[in-house]
């Protein structure tokens, strides 16, 4: 245990250290301005005289002000502590369901999250076993599902929206259709490789038993392609996290993580943007292991792990 612990705590910790050391250079000269109101001798003397010099170069005549880099109000890059007392105060302190919860907004972003990955799970699957078993739908699907990637997200998210809100579809399933968008092709490529991970001679032995194209699929093709399933279900799902929060930007959203990453950007919270990045990276880290935890009792169950 402590070997596998080892080399994560280490890298955490040089993340912290690298972290804490840029927080100085980027907060100095709003703690240069802030200490120079308060009366203290700044060196030079007048934000405009320090707005075009190297911030390291500051640090290093102004020594006195490295403290308030890592305590100010709305810094440039918050200090880890700072983020860390931010998710504190807006979980464990604040009822779930407050408005100023980050577990009320998570919950909100993951619900169109959850049901935007099981459309795009459930047409990724379909697809793929179309495009395995009809030439004709992988020279003519395939190459259109590779090329619906190449959108920016960000360009399509406002055009889903408003092309839903048009015919009064609006709430939960617009965002949950813009993570569907992300979360298919993920499953698309990864069943399509394994559906025909079974090799030459294992399909011929189905022949040989009279088996009809359904029977290979359930008793061959499926079971085979699991494996790659639940690796392209794990990239599928942080996907579809993504396309959740894009999908709240466009709308003003009010209620989400989304909501909260406009709300800080709009007000220069910085904190409570970094906040929210943090939640939105553990839920994803969350849903990703439990998909690793039913792939594991799936594949155990049926002898493959």
């Amino acid at each position: 245990m402590t070997q596998k612990l080892l080399p994560i705590l280490t890298v955490i910790l040089a993340l912290l250290a690298a972290w804490y050391v840029a927080v100085v250079p980027m907060n100095i000269k709003s703690a240069l301005t802030t200490a120079e109101r308060a009366g203290a001798d700044v060196v030079p003397a007048g934000a405009k005289e320090r707005r075009d010099l190297s911030a390291i170069g500051l640090v290093a005549t102004n020594s006195f002000a490295i403290a308030a880099t890592f305590s100010q109000d709305r810094p440039r890059l918050p200090a880890p502590h700072q983020v860390a007392s931010e998710l504190w105060k807006t979980t464990v302190e604040k009822k779930i369901t407050s408005k100023r919860s980050l577990v009320f907004h998570a919950w909100i972003t993951l619900s169109a999250t959850l049901l935007g990955f099981a459309i795009g799970t459930g047409m990724g699957i379909l697809l793929a076993v179309g495009i395995v078993h009809s030439r004709a739908m992988d020279m003519s699907v395939m190459p259109w599902a590779i090329a619906s990637q190449t959108i920016p997200i960000l360009a399509i998210a406002p055009m889903i929206i408003v092309v839903l809100n048009s015919i009064g579809i609006q709430g939960l399933l617009p965002k949950a259709f813009i993570s569907a968008y992300l979360s298919f092709f993920p499953v698309v490529v990864g069943m399509v490789k394994g559906l025909r991970s079974p090799d030459r001679m294992q399909l011929d032995l189905l022949k040989t038993y009279n088996s009809s194209a359904p029977q290979s699929l359930l008793k061959l093709r499926l079971p085979a392609s699991l494996p790659y399933l639940f690796a392209s279900l794990k990239i599928g799902i942080a996907a579809s996290l993504v396309g959740a929060i894009v999908g709240e930007l466009p709308t003003g959203a009010v209620r989400g993580l989304g909501a909260r990453l406009l709300a800080g950007s709009y007000y220069g919270q910085t904190v409570q943007i970094w906040s929210a990045l943090f939640m939105a990276a553990i839920v994803a880290a969350s849903l990703v292991a439990l998909v690793g935890v039913i792939q594991r009792l799936t594949l155990k169950k049926m002898g493959m792990s």
